[in-house]
């Protein structure tokens, strides 16, 4: 049987009802055309194409094995002032900072510093009773998010329009709230697991956990453009960030919480990835508890800004993202612009 090709003015007919079904059918609208959307050929066409979807900007960075790093960008560094999005510029990377903390801790852990079977009160005496369970709540448990531990960020008390310049500030958000669960019952993501982490280290070490990062981790990978704290950086280095809650740049809006708090670049956090994914970031020993404590990728999400961090097995690759755009729709957005450039990478 002969089969007929459908005529041009048909398929335009029928790309015309997918998209108003779009609008129509698909809630939310915009997060459904971005997804239908025909696939590009190149990642910079992806990258142009997702400013259409209301991200103020956005920067990627792929790391193929033998390949030489690719660096795209599009949108806005600073809308306000019409300054272009620029790859390396330095970004909040939120909640990936989980990443750099786990991996601290399992080189502690491997040099007999800390242990992943003590309990919390065995080095935070002074949160028993204020923390339900603490005294059954193991590191271990902590660092997998299987404490029960409340989240502070979902406390209706906290201040989004303002920094908090004190840890124990967003500590006190949880004091003497239940527990969530019973210890190691279940998985229950929780930043204030990390936030306690970040303390045991700082007590453990006697300095602050950020400058054993910089000196076991970023040092070695010669990562001289990550950094722990916003007030540690030129402001003017960062991008700024949109939320939709809010008029104009959030980027002052100071997060300095352990596990969301670090500055970095998206190059710098692209080669970060790849070491703890390929092990050279550790020596065996290191390598073994890490991997039976914590992730290899992570996301991160803060006011004005949204990140994704992956390594892809099957091409060998990382990819970094990183959208200075949060609320609304923007995080459904921004996973489906990160999924599809993932896709082209796999049919290059």
């Amino acid at each position: 049987m002969k089969t007929s090709k459908r005529p041009v003015w048909l398929l335009k007919i029928i790309m015309a009802i997918v998209s108003i079904s779009c609008i129509v059918i698909f809630v939310p609208w915009l997060a459904a055309c971005a997804y239908l959307a025909p696939l590009p050929d190149t990642v910079q066409k992806q990258v142009d194409d997702a400013i259409n979807y209301n991200l103020d900007g956005i920067i990627v960075y792929v790391d193929i094995k033998g390949q030489n790093p690719e660096f795209y960008s599009s949108g806005w560094k600073n809308r306000e002032n019409k300054v272009p999005a620029d790859p390396h510029t330095l970004f909040k990377i939120g909640s990936i900072s989980k990443l750099y903390i786990a991996a601290a801790t399992a080189k502690l852990v491997s040099d007999q510093r800390l242990s992943l079977d003590e309990i919390l009160t065995d080095y935070l005496p002074e949160l028993d009773g204020r923390i339900e369970n603490a005294n059954k709540i193991t590191l271990r448990m902590l660092l997998q998010h299987r404490s029960g531990i409340p989240d502070w960020i979902e406390d209706s008390a906290f201040p989004w329009s303002t920094s908090l310049k004190n840890v124990n500030e967003y500590l006190e958000l949880v004091f003497d709230d239940p527990a969530e669960f019973d210890p190691d019952s279940r998985y229950g993501y929780s930043n204030t697991n990390y936030l306690l982490i970040g303390n045991i280290l700082d007590k453990t070490l006697g300095y602050d956990h950020q400058q054993y990062i910089q000196s076991e981790i970023l040092a070695p990978l010669g990562l001289t453009h990550t950094f722990g704290v916003l007030s540690d950086v030129d402001p003017g280095k960062v991008s700024s960030g949109y939320y939709t809650k809010y008029d104009g740049d959030v980027k002052m809006l100071d997060i300095v919480v352990p596990g969301g708090s670090m500055i970095a670049t998206a190059e710098d956090t692209g080669i970060f990835l790849r070491a703890l994914n390929d092990g050279s970031l550790f020596d065996d020993d290191e390598r073994d508890i890490y991997s039976s404590i914590y992730v290899y990728e992570h996301t991160g999400l803060w006011p004005g800004y949204s990140s994704i961090a992956r390594y892809h097995k099957d091409i060998d690759a990382v990819v970094i993202q990183f959208v200075n755009t949060s609320g609304g729709n923007s995080w459904m957005i921004s996973e489906i612009v990160y999924n599809r450039i993932v896709q082209i990478l796999r049919k290059r």
